[in-house]
């Protein structure tokens, strides 16, 4: 991967250059079905955050995967989603065995999929993740939270699906990967992305003020910040829905990232401008989803100042 890589700023200039699939007259099933493996006992709103936003983000279909507990709050919350229960084992985890069983066949149905926001934290999690990636499904994978923890031991699973997979890391999750200091990763945000996609040949969404993208053709991609108001619970949570809903509607990954972060981060902005700058809540984040990609398509965005 070269260092020199020129680094593309992500606007709404830029992205209508890269237009999203075309919806009009398509079926449901035309848009794609996103499946989300979210949430756990302590954090169901993870899945409901997330399942919200993809659907926000254009995808046909939702199929939300969830601890038992908690599926019956999680389909009433969102009654557009299939939920499918997940047994529970100790600690707020799924059964990771019997879960793995249950959704290796829905992975192969879906058209993307999303995997760890809201997840409890430790192993279950990581043989889960490790036992769908190195599934018989085709799809794009998003892996966010729990389930970046300790990836870099499965290294190989992820190179194997050939940049179809998408992380989206903030410095912690980043430095548990990698197996070095939150302090480290701070410093070199881009330098940590870059190592990342040299090891698992990923695209990677460095999340934190400003956020940085590399695709595993070492493109980066930087994009300035919505605003200190995303700072707040379940934001993550609504970008890596944002991100599974545009890939499930065809959207290649490394496009599907710029987009999702860009989408995510003037959600922010609007918000901050009509309730002011911090206080606005995560679950308000994907309304304005639809109306962003409108006006980017239609080119009533304005560009940053240069």
């Amino acid at each position: 991967m070269t260092q020199e890589a020129t680094i593309r700023r992500i606007t709404a200039g830029t992205l209508r250059g890269l237009p999203l699939p075309d919806p009009a007259g398509g079926s449901k099933d035309a848009r794609g079905s996103a499946l989300v493996i979210a949430g756990s006992v302590e954090v169901p709103g993870a899945a409901i955050l997330a399942g919200t936003a993809a659907l926000r983000a254009g995808a046909g279909k939702l199929q939300m995967s969830i601890a038992a507990g908690t599926a019956p709050h999680a389909a009433l919350a969102v009654p557009e989603a299939l939920v499918v229960r997940l047994p529970e084992g100790e600690g707020g985890h799924v059964d990771h065995r019997v879960a793995a069983e249950v959704l290796l066949p829905r992975t192969e149905r879906a058209a993307a999929v999303l995997i760890g926001a809201g997840m409890a934290s430790g192993e279950p999690t990581k043989a889960l993740t490790a036992a769908l990636l190195t599934g018989p499904a085709t799809a794009p994978f998003v892996l966010d939270a729990a389930s970046i923890d300790g990836l870099c031991d499965h290294a190989p699973a992820v190179r194997a699906r050939a940049g179809r997979v998408v992380l989206t890391p903030h410095a912690g999750e980043m430095a548990r990967c990698l197996g070095c200091t939150r302090d480290a990763v701070e410093a070199d945000p881009l330098g940590a992305a870059r190592r990342a996609v040299e090891l698992l040949g990923a695209v990677v969404v460095m999340k934190g003020a400003e956020t940085w993208i590399v695709d595993p053709a070492g493109d980066v991609w930087h994009y300035a910040g919505g605003g200190a108001g995303l700072a707040t619970s379940g934001s993550g949570d609504v970008l890596a829905g944002i991100i599974v809903g545009l890939l499930a509607r065809g959207t290649p990954p490394a496009e599907a990232a710029a987009w999702g972060v860009f989408l995510h981060g003037e959600a922010g902005r609007r918000l901050g401008q009509s309730c002011g700058p911090i206080g606005f809540l995560a679950r308000e984040l994907p309304a304005e989803v639809p109306g962003l990609m409108r006006d980017v398509a239609g080119g009533t965005m304005p560009e940053p100042a240069a």
